[in-house]
């Protein structure tokens, strides 16, 4: 599980908004709000969190649970050492709505 938290982190570190990261994970942009409106623990369902994770991953976005290997304790997120920044990312699939025209910040 991820904490609405690291989710915000993980989006901030790949340069992204809420749009985008819809995108890249296939989600609707409302799931993306209600999963970072969370008090804590990201709450969504099992297909929905799936989807994410994979897009944090696939974007060289590394999530760290409590209690997992790093410097200190607690939760957090790391850009993976073989990633570059949000020009390495992903493209959208093909089956997204088209884009609104506006052009998307780094």
């Amino acid at each position: 599980m991820i904490t609405a938290a690291q989710l915000r982190a993980a989006r901030a570190l790949l340069g992204v908004d809420q749009r985008r990261l819809a995108e890249l994970s296939s989600l609707s942009v409302p799931t993306i709000q209600r999963m970072e409106a969370s008090e804590t623990m990201v709450r969504g369902n099992v297909d929905s969190l799936v989807k994410l994770i994979a897009a944090f991953d696939a974007a060289g976005i590394e999530m760290i649970d409590e209690g997992a290997a790093s410097h200190s304790q607690g939760r957090g997120v790391r850009l993976k050492s073989n990633s570059g920044s949000a020009q390495n990312l992903p493209s959208a699939r093909s089956d997204n709505k088209a884009s609104s025209g506006t052009r998307e910040r780094p």
